[in-house]
C-alpha cells in the first residue's frame, strides 16, 4: 500500500456519486453486498481491497475483472485509474513522469493507452463489492513483448470541509484568514500486464549475504537477475540441511523488464535460529504468473 498522494481543499471541485465511465468502456457491474475479500486479496491502510494481486492480458485473453473491497463498516468513494509506471533498480515503483533516468525510461513498454476500464469510479457502502472490467484494444502492428500499466483505486475523501487546518492542530486558529487543509487520499495499485506474441524469460541467483534489518532482526540479502522480453513474478524460499522450516519466506517478489535485476532483503524467521558464516542455504523462486509452480531459479550458497 502507498499513500498516493495529498490534496487541499481548495483544489478540489464537486464529488460525483456513483459510477462514471467513458463512452468506449466496457459495461461496468452492479455492486454486490456483504462481500468478502477472497483470499489472495491485497489491502493496506485504507480500507480498499483489490483481487486478484495483478492481470495479465496476453493473444488469447483481452478482457479481465478486478474486484473492488470495502471492508470498512461504512461507505467509501473511489477513483480507478490506470497509470504508466516503472520499476527502479531498488525494486520501487514510481510515476513514469518522475524517472529522470532516459535509459530507464526508454525500456519502459507501456500500457495505459491501449487499456480502457469501466467504471471509473465507484461508491461502495459497507462490505460491498464491485467489479471493474479492463479491456485491451492493442494497436496495428504492436511489437511482440510485454507492456504494462498499474491499476489504482484512491479513496475520495467524504467531505473535504472537514478535519483540521495546520493552524487548527496548533491550537491557534487564524481570524479571517483563509487557511489550506491536507486531507490524506489512500491508495492501493496492482500491476495490468499485457503480454503479445512470444515471451522469454531467464532468471539467476547471486550474491547471498548477512545483514540486519533496522529494527535489529537478521536477514538475507540477494541479487537476482533477469533477462529476456517477459516479467518475472513469483515466491522465494530459504531452505538450510536438516531445518524443518523454511529460513525464509518472500512472497509476491517481482521484476520487469525495464531492469536486468534487483536486490531483496528477506528477514530470517526467528524459529531457525541464528544464521552462522560458514552455513549452507538454497535459495528457490518459484514462478506465480507465467507457469505457477515452476522453479525460476536455485542456487545452493555458502554463507560468508
Amino acid at each position: 500500500m502507498r499513500i498516493l498522494g495529498i490534496i487541499a481543499t481548495a483544489m478540489v471541485g464537486g464529488m460525483v456519486s456513483g459510477a462514471v465511465r467513458a463512452a468506449d468502456d466496457p459495461p461496468p457491474a452492479a455492486p454486490v453486498a456483504n462481500a468478502v475479500p477472497p483470499e489472495g486479496a491485497v489491502g493496506g491502510l485504507g480500507d480498499v481491497n483489490l483481487f486478484p494481486k495483478r492481470v495479465v492480458l496476453d493473444d488469447r485473453q483481452r478482457v479481465a475483472t478486478i474486484g473492488l473491497y470495502n471492508r470498512s463498516a461504512g461507505s467509501g468513494d473511489y477513483e480507478i485509474a490506470i497509470t504508466d509506471r516503472a520499476m527502479t533498480p531498488g525494486g520501487d515503483i514510481v510515476d513514469l513522469a518522475a524517472v529522470t533516468d532516459p535509459a530507464l525510461k526508454a525500456r519502459v513498454k507501456t500500457a495505459a493507452d491501449m487499456l480502457r476500464w469501466s467504471p471509473r469510479r465507484v461508491v461502495l457502502q459497507g462490505n460491498e463489492a464491485q467489479t471493474v472490467r479492463v479491456m485491451a484494444r492493442l494497436p496495428e502492428g504492436l511489437p511482440p513483448g510485454e507492456y504494462r500499466a498499474h491499476f489504482s483505486a484512491v479513496a475520495v475523501p467524504p467531505d473535504v470541509d472537514q478535519g483540521l487546518s495546520i493552524a487548527d492542530a496548533a491550537g491557534n486558529p487564524p481570524k479571517n484568514a483563509i487557511g489550506v487543509k491536507i486531507v490524506p487520499r489512500f491508495g492501493i495499485s496492482i500491476p495490468v500486464i499485457v503480454r503479445v506474441g512470444e515471451t522469454t524469460l531467464t532468471v539467476g541467483l547471486a550474491s547471498v549475504r548477512r545483514t540486519a534489518l533496522p529494527d535489529g532482526r537478521q536477514a538475507l540479502a540477494l541479487a537476482i537477475t533477469r533477462g529476456g522480453t517477459r516479467s518475472a513474478f513469483g515466491d522465494i524460499t530459504v531452505t538450510a540441511p536438516g531445518a524443518k522450516a523454511p529460513l525464509a519466506v518472500a512472497r509476491g517478489v517481482g521484476i520487469y523488464p525495464e531492469v536486468d535485476g534487483r536486490t531483496v532483503t528477506l528477514p530470517l524467521n526467528p524459529a531457525a535460529g541464528p544464521l552462522a558464516p560458514g552455513a549452507r542455504v538454497t535459495v528457490t523462486y518459484t514462478d506465480d504468473d507465467f507457469a505457477p509452480g515452476q522453479t525460476l531459479a536455485k542456487q545452493d550458497f555458502t554463507v560468508p
